[in-house]
C-alpha cells in the first residue's frame, strides 16, 4: 500500500460526559474528571442498575427538537466544530460540503417508547416515527445546512465514528467533497442498556480499563466530529490546521460475533494499513488512544497488540470518563487524540490503578506532557470489525 495525502482537519469538537465542549472536557479529564451515575434517561429495569456516562447539559437549537437525541448531540457538536474554526455558514456557499457520520443506538433503537405505548393500549400516535425517519444523523444535518455532497451513516457497531472519519478523509483525497463533517453521534438507550447487561460485559461501578480488576464496560453518550478539508478549501477559508489525517485502516477478524481475535489478527491488519498509508512506522507514533472497554476480552488483545508493535509507546484509554459511546466512539477518541497532539498532554487513564500481569502493559496513570508529532486512534467493533487512523499535529 502506498502513502496518501494528508488531509487537514479545520476544526474538531466533541461532546461528552466530560463536558459540552472538547475544551471543557479536556480541562475536566485533567483534573481527574467524574464517575458514571445511575441512568435518567429512561426507566431502569434492573435489580441493581449499572451506572452510565450522560452527556453534559446543552441546549439545542430552534427548531431541534423534531430530531432524535442522537442528531440533537451531533448538531450541537457540528455547530460548535465550526465556531471554533471560524466558520460561517456564509463561507461554504459554492463548496461541495459532505457529510460522513458513525452511529449505532441513532440507526434504530431510539423509538421504544413507540412500541410500549402501541402494547398497551394500542396508541397510535406517529409522532415518535416522524422523529426517527427524519433522524439519519447524516442526512439530517445535511439537510439542517443545505449541505449537497454525499451524505453517509455509517452502521458499523463500535469502529462506526473512526470508520465515518477513514471515509470522509478519503472523499476529500477523491475530490468528491471540499469539505467533509465526519465523525460519530449515539444516545444512550434502554435496549442497548439492557443488551450489554445480558452479554455480562457492564460493570456495576467505575470502569477500569486495563486494570487487574477491572468488571466492563459503562455506557456513555456523545458525539464527536473532524472538519476535514482540501489544501483549495483551507485557503479559501483562511483557517488553521490543528491536525492532519494521514491514513486509515479496516479489516475484519471474522472471528466471533463480539469477540475480537485473541491474536488481533483484523486489530494488526487493520494498524499496519493506516501506517502505511501514512508513510510511517511503528516507532514514529507518539501516543496511541486504545479502544480500552475495560472488557475480559477487549483489554487483552490490544495489549497483544501494543506489545508486539509499540511495547514502549505511551497509550490513553478514555472510556473511564466517556463511557463507551458505541458509534460515537471512534470519533470523539480522534478528536481526543487531536487535542492531545495539539495541547501537548495526556489525561490519565481513570479508573486505572493495578497492572494485568496477563496484560503486561499500563495506560498513561497520571497526567503527562508529550511532544509526540503523530499518534493513533484505533477502535474495535461487534462483528469483528477493526479500525485505526493516524493524525498528525498540525505544525509537525
Amino acid at each position: 500500500m502506498r502513502p496518501v495525502s494528508p488531509v487537514a482537519v479545520l476544526g474538531a469538537e466533541c461532546i461528552c460526559a466530560a463536558g459540552p465542549t472538547l475544551d471543557t472536557c479536556m480541562e475536566s479529564m485533567l483534573q481527574g474528571g467524574h464517575g458514571p451515575a445511575s441512568p435518567t434517561l429512561f426507566a431502569c429495569e434492573q435489580p441493581e442498575p449499572f451506572p452510565v456516562f450522560e452527556a453534559a447539559d446543552f441546549t439545542p437549537g430552534p427548531g431541534e427538537d423534531k430530531y432524535s437525541r442522537t442528531v440533537q448531540l451531533l448538531l450541537h457538536t457540528t455547530r460548535m466544530a465550526f465556531a471554533k474554526a471560524g466558520i460561517t455558514p456564509d463561507a461554504l456557499e459554492g463548496l461541495r460540503v459532505g457529510v460522513c457520520i458513525g452511529t449505532s443506538v441513532g440507526a434504530s433503537l431510539n423509538f421504544l417508547d413507540y412500541y410500549k405505548r402501541q402494547k398497551q393500549n394500542g396508541d397510535l400516535e406517529l409522532a415518535a416515527i416522524h422523529t426517527y425517519v427524519r433522524s439519519n444523523p447524516a442526512t439530517a444535518l445535511a439537510r439542517r445546512y443545505g449541505f449537497t455532497g454525499p451524505a453517509q451513516a455509517v452502521v458499523n457497531a463500535c469502529s462506526s465514528g473512526t470508520d465515518a472519519i477513514g471515509m470522509g478523509a478519503a472523499w476529500v483525497r477523491q475530490n468528491l467533497c471540499d469539505l467533509v463533517v465526519a465523525g460519530g453521534a449515539d444516545e444512550l438507550s434502554e435496549i442497548s442498556y439492557n443488551g450489554f447487561a445480558r452479554l455480562m460485559i457492564t460493570s456495576p461501578e467505575q470502569c477500569r480499563p486495563f486494570d487487574k480488576n477491572r468488571k466492563g464496560l459503562n455506557l456513555g453518550e456523545g458525539a464527536g466530529v473532524l472538519l476535514l478539508a482540501s489544501e483549495r478549501t483551507v485557503a479559501k477559508l483562511r483557517g488553521s490546521v490543528p491536525a492532519q489525517v494521514l491514513g486509515y485502516g479496516t479489516c475484519s477478524d471474522a472471528h466471533h460475533l463480539t469477540a475480537p481475535h485473541p491474536e488481533a489478527f483484523g486489530l494488526e491488519r487493520a494498524v499496519n494499513d493506516a501506517l502505511a498509508q501514512s508513510g510511517l512506522g511503528c516507532g514514529d507514533i507518539g501516543f496511541i488512544n486504545v479502544h480500552g472497554t475495560g472488557t475480559a476480552n477487549n483489554d487483552p488483545v490490544e495489549g497483544f497488540l501494543l506489545k508486539k508493535l509499540f511495547k514502549d509507546t505511551p497509550f490513553v484509554a478514555t472510556k473511564g470518563y466517556t463511557g463507551h459511546t458505541l458509534g460515537a466512539a471512534g470519533a470523539m477518541e480522534a478528536v481526543l487524540t487531536v487535542a492531545g497532539l495539539e495541547q501537548g498532554i495526556l489525561p490519565a487513564c481513570h479508573g486505572f490503578s493495578e497492572t494485568d500481569p496477563n496484560i503486561g502493559l499500563a495506560p498513561v496513570a497520571r497526567a503527562t506532557k508529550t511532544s509526540a508529532r503523530f499518534a493513533l486512534s484505533q477502535s474495535l467493533a461487534f462483528g469483528g470489525n477493526n479500525s485505526a487512523i493516524v493524525l498528525k499535529r498540525g505544525d509537525a
